[in-house]
Parts: C-alpha cells; structure tokens; sequence
C-alpha cells in the first residue's frame, strides 16, 4: 500500500523511438490497441474492460473516486490510512487473510492512494477472477474497522510518513512546496497526512470517510485481459450486484485564488547536497478535444527532459557541469490544479539558487528562440515510442483507464493523447512557455542541507506492504 509521491517520467529508450520512428511507432501503436468496453450496474457500479489476449491472466482493479483532496482539516491522511484498513477483513474474510486467498490462487494485490482516488488491485490468472470479485465486492459493503487493528496499522501509517517523507529531504522539499504553492485548494495535504493528524486520529474518523465514499456508485471496476466484456459484466452483477448505493455528500472544493506574485521558501534538512524545485501554476486537461495547451506542456516538459539529449541534461549537467542532474515535469491531468515543476541537483560548489538562475536561464532561452522543428520531431517520437512500451504492461493499461475515469477524462484518451501530441506545434510549445512558466505563478522551494553525521539511513518500517 502506497502514498503517491512524485514519480520519475517513463520514457521508453531514445534507441527504441529512433529505430521505431514517429510513423512506425504510430503504427505499432494504433494495432496493438483494441477498444474499451463500458458498462454499468443499476447500482451505479461503472465497469470497463480491455481484452488483451498474450496470455492467460487478468489485472482486476476497483477504484474510489476519493482521495486526499476530499479530506479536511484535521483528519489529513484518512483516505491512505483507510486505504490500509481494507486489507483488516470482514466477518467473511478475517484480517490478513484477503492477500493470503490472493497469493495461494497465484496472483498478487496492492492498493495506491492518491489526492484524487483510491485504488486496489489484483494480478492473477483468468481463472481466479471471480475470486477477485467476490474479495473486492465483500470488502467493499462489510469492512470491519477494530480499535485494536486500527491502532496497529495507524503506528505502521505514521513510520511510512516518518520514512517516505521526514527522512527524505527531497520528500520534504514537495511537501512544504505544494503547501506554500496553494493557499486554498485541497491538494496542499499531503496524501499520507500530516503527522499531528495521524496523531490525533481514531478509529471513528476512518469508518465515516468509509461509510460516506465508499459504495458502488462512487467507485469504477477495471479489468484488463484475456476476457471478454461480456465475461465480466456477468460477474460483476453476480458479485456487486446486490451492493446498495449510497447518497454521496456534495463535494464542495475551494477554488485556488489568483498567485499574485513569486513566493520562494527554504527547508532545512539533513542532508548531503541542495536542491531546489520549481512550480509553476499550470492549466490542466479539461476538454481532450478542443484544447491543445495541456498537450503543448507536455511537449514542453519533454523538450526539457525527454531523454538524455534533452535541453536540460545536455546544457546543465554534461556541457556546463553546473547540476548533477536537472528535471522538468508536467502535472495537468487531475481532479485540482496543474502544475509544471522544475527541479536541479547542483554540483559541489554550486549552491541550490546557481542551479535555480541555471534553470531560468534555459527557459528564457526556448522563450527566446524557440524549438527546432529537428528537436520537437525528436521529441514527438520519443513520446509515441514511450506509450507504445507503456502498452506492453497489462498493469499500465489498467492503471490508465482508472486514472482518466477518476478525474472525469474518456479512457479514449489513452490513444487521442498520442494523436493530439503529434499535432503539436513548435510555436506551441514556445507559446505554452512563455504563458505560464513565468515569476507570477512561480513557487521555489530551496533544500538547505544540514549536517547528517549520526543519522542512521532510514528503513520501511514493519508491516508495510510493497509499495507500487
């Protein structure tokens, strides 16, 4: 069971997009995808199912649209702490024992909570599926929150945060950006909750967040695999079927003000090298159809940082040697607020502000000049070969659909986002930086490293389970 943090872009190999091209990647791309089928139960149970015939095992996942940002103030970290309690059985399934059916069946389960849902899965052969079902469809109506099992995986929750975030400098570096970047919106929290919340919370606050989110018609089934549609909607109404829906709350989420301005912070933290880390305000997808500037950041972000060859590597890191390593990313599919992050390892003798004015040289630059019609080519091809390797993971696939439904996106979006990245202009991209990546929606957040001569290396504490 995982928080989500912020993850390294996957970028399949340059050699793969370059042997593949633009064209032929395309086209392996186009034929490998086959169509998604939607359906619903009368309870409000949404399901969608992707065959895919390479061999005989399934991925089953059931998604809550609910996560960090529908928490409030005082209880931060319920919905991952929720998350842990699922796996702390039923009357019909006893604690422990719902991994245990899984792992004997041969298959495997985790669950991931985000700021915007929450999910649980399982990896199994075909056969094994109505096991998957009728686990996912028990727990789902009949959990069993103890005192006792709550206290136990509250401790487990709080050394994850203690592990995942208080001894990862760079951990705590995002942590205090995005509370000081949004005033207002819920996504400020941390998804695992701040400390003094995990504290102060009780087994109660966990089986109202349960009994007000959890039910069939805020939640989604996904199942990629060698099934078919039809398979799948049969099982789900003999597994789900019978569940009730609930009268969801109405979700009443502050809006971000206006950033009036640049805001920098510092976080002190032992550590053996700066950072710094830069967020832009940025929009994020709404309408896949009508609008381009979400596809033209991401473009941006991979003109930056793409591949080794990127701007960011080849400039700062190989030619002149200022960063250790520098990074861009793009954050614009969610239910909240966009963000474009920048971020840079100096070297030593550099301090964490050399590297930020290195960073906000190479913007100034691309605004400048522009893109090559030569670069963005490469660009574009790197980014077809990576969703064509992306494809190759039945996981992946799952984990796309679930995603893009959650935040109110088509999961038609897996193959028009390929399209719409093609149709990318170089006046785009350049128009994109020079709109957004500006001093006025700007958040910088330097790492000032402190001693750490005693400081034994951190360890994921007892109990947790392997985080995905």
């Amino acid at each position: 069971m995982s928080a989500h943090f912020p993850a390294p872009r996957v970028i399949a190999s340059l050699a793969l997009a370059l042997t593949l091209g633009i064209s032929g990647a395309w086209q392996a791309f186009a034929a490998a995808n086959t169509q998604i089928a939607e359906s619903a139960l009368p309870n409000g149970l949404r399901i969608f199912v992707k065959t895919d015939r390479r061999a005989p095992v399934v991925v089953c996942m059931v998604w809550y649209r609910v996560g960090s940002m529908d928490e409030v103030n005082g209880t931060t970290g319920v919905a991952h702490v929720l998350e842990h309690m699922m796996f702390k059985g039923t009357k019909a399934v006893p604690a422990g024992e719902f991994s245990r059916f899984i792992a004997e069946a041969g298959g495997r389960d985790n669950a991931f909570t985000s700021r915007d849902y929450t999910g649980y899965f399982q990896m199994l052969h075909k056969s094994q599926l109505p096991l998957a079902m009728r686990l996912e469809a028990d727990r789902m109506a009949n959990l069993a929150l103890t005192s006792e099992e709550f206290t136990k995986e509250l401790r487990v929750v709080m050394e994850e945060r203690r592990w995942r975030v208080e001894d990862r400098p760079r951990s705590l570096v995002y942590e205090q950006l995005t509370a000081a970047a949004l005033k207002a919106h819920p996504y400020r929290y941390p998804v695992i909750g701040w400390m003094s919340d995990l504290e102060q919370m009780r087994v109660e606050d966990a089986k109202a967040f349960y009994e007000r989110w959890y039910a069939p018609n805020n939640a989604t089934l996904v199942v990629v695999g060698d099934v078919t549609a039809q398979e799948v909607h049969k099982l789900a109404t003999q597994y789900f079927g019978a569940l009730k829906t609930k009268t969801l709350p109405v979700r009443k989420i502050t809006e971000e003000p206006e950033q009036r301005g640049p805001q920098y912070l510092t976080v002190r933290a032992p550590a053996e090298l700066p950072f710094v880390m830069m967020a832009y305000r940025a929009p994020v997808l709404r309408d896949p159809d009508a609008e381009w500037e979400p596809y033209a950041l991401e473009m941006l972000a991979n003109v930056l940082d793409g591949n080794e060859a990127a701007r960011l590597n080849r400039n700062l890191v190989r030619t002149e040697r200022i960063a250790s390593s520098a990074d861009a990313s793009y954050d614009g599919i969610g239910r909240g607020p966009g963000t474009f992050y920048l971020s840079a390892t100096p070297t030593s003798g550099k301090t964490a502000q050399d590297v930020e004015q290195a960073l906000r040289r190479e913007v100034q630059k691309l605004i400048a000049e522009g893109v090559t019609a030569e670069e963005l080519q490469r660009m574009k091809s790197q980014a077809v070969a990576s969703h064509v390797y992306e494809r190759d993971s039945m996981y992946f696939q799952a984990q796309q659909i679930g995603s893009l439904d959650m935040v109110g996106l088509p999961p038609s979006l897996m193959d028009l986002f390929v399209e719409k990245l093609k149709l990318v202009t170089a006046e785009q991209v350049q128009a994109v930086a020079k709109k957004y990546l500006i001093d006025d929606q700007l958040t910088v957040a330097y790492l000032d490293p402190q001693p750490v001569a005693g400081k034994k290396p951190s360890a994921p504490p007892a109990g947790l389970r392997h985080e995905q």
